[in-house]
């Protein structure tokens, strides 16, 4: 297996000092493709300041037994104890300071015991729940059993589980869909809500060759949901392949200067609309590790926001995300 980082793009980390929270990866123990704490310590280590972060779950590391409903526990219980060895190696990098874990919210009312299962395994570090529910009928794209999820009301009982124990909600689905999570962030006005990779611009199968019309629908629903206070949104993620992207089949894999540029209208879109103070920059490594480079993606995030002040870069880099996943807090007191 040709390592990854044999075709990326050479070039040094800009701005080494910027202090950054990356508060969208994954850990995983993969037998052809492991991705573990010395593998994202090597990519935290590149170059960039990258203080902090948030381990988002994955469907890894899952218990072998037990209810079907616990077994995602172990995933929790396995990024906990990555955290613990990244403070005992005293790592430059506090990793997976906050945690968003997987609930099947369709449990309704039910999945208020798997959540108090959760933060036991997690005390300190749960932030969150993510429960992805991207469809499209197409099948160029991974989807879930069926679409709607989020007008589910088994989901919308198990989404009212979640602001009581202090826990947010991360949303993940595609573009076509961004209106479901309005009318969900209108509903639940009270959860916080972070919605990832900028809510899944597609680009393959019937939206191939479509980008501008993609763009132009996109667009709407984004705007719509930036008039929900409730709702952050993670600026990152377009490295899948979904996205449409020739990048991984490039060698070397693209700079950040070109990254820079087929990003921006997304990006600065978003900031525009939500504000510095509800947008955040993620890597989505290693997911998007296919497409290009640690230091790439960065690089690409702070040339695009060159033109930006001081106070709002800072946000984007660091202090949203440190705020929405409440970094800076320790042992979180329940209510």
């Amino acid at each position: 297996m040709t390592h990854p980082e044999t075709n990326m793009a050479d070039e040094a980390a800009l701005e080494p000092d910027l202090a950054i929270c990356d508060p969208h990866h994954h850990l995983w123990r993969r037998p052809d493709n492991p991705y573990l704490l010395d593998d994202f310590l090597r990519d935290a280590s590149s170059g960039h300041c990258i203080v902090t972060s948030v381990a988002v779950e994955c469907g890894a590391m899952y218990r072998d037994g037990g209810p079907p409903e616990l077994r995602p526990v172990g995933e929790t219980e396995f990024l906990e104890s990555i955290a613990a060895e990244a403070s005992l190696a005293k790592a430059g990098t506090s990793v997976a300071a906050g945690i968003v874990a997987y609930a099947d919210l369709t449990l309704g009312d039910g999945v208020a015991a798997v959540l108090e299962v959760h933060l036991e395994a997690s005390p300190a570090r749960l932030r969150g729940i993510r429960y992805s529910t991207m469809w499209d009928a197409s099948d160029s794209f991974r989807s879930v059993p069926r679409p709607g999820l989020l007008r589910d009301a088994a989901v919308r009982k198990g989404l009212a589980c979640l602001q009581p124990l202090g826990l947010s909600f991360d949303a993940w689905l595609y573009h076509p869909q961004l209106g479901e999570l309005v009318e969900l962030a209108r509903e639940f006005p009270d959860l916080p809500i972070i919605l990832d990779h900028v809510g899944g611009p597609l680009g393959l199968g019937p939206y191939e060759g479509r980008r501008n019309q993609v763009f132009q629908a996109w667009s709407a629903d984004v705007t719509a949901l930036s008039s929900c206070p409730n709702v952050a949104l993670k600026l990152g993620g377009v490295g899948s392949l979904r996205s449409g992207h020739d990048w991984h089949r490039r060698a070397p894999r693209p700079g950040s200067a070109e990254l820079a540029e087929a990003m921006r209208p997304y990006f600065e879109l978003c900031i525009e609309k939500f504000g510095a103070d509800r947008c955040m920059f993620e890597s989505n490594f290693p997911v998007d590790r296919i497409s290009y480079s640690y230091v790439s993606v960065w690089n690409a995030f702070k040339l695009m926001t060159r033109s930006y002040s001081d106070a709002e870069r800072a946000a984007l880099f660091h202090g949203t995300a440190a705020r929405v996943y409440r970094l800076t807090q320790g042992l979180r007191i329940r209510s």
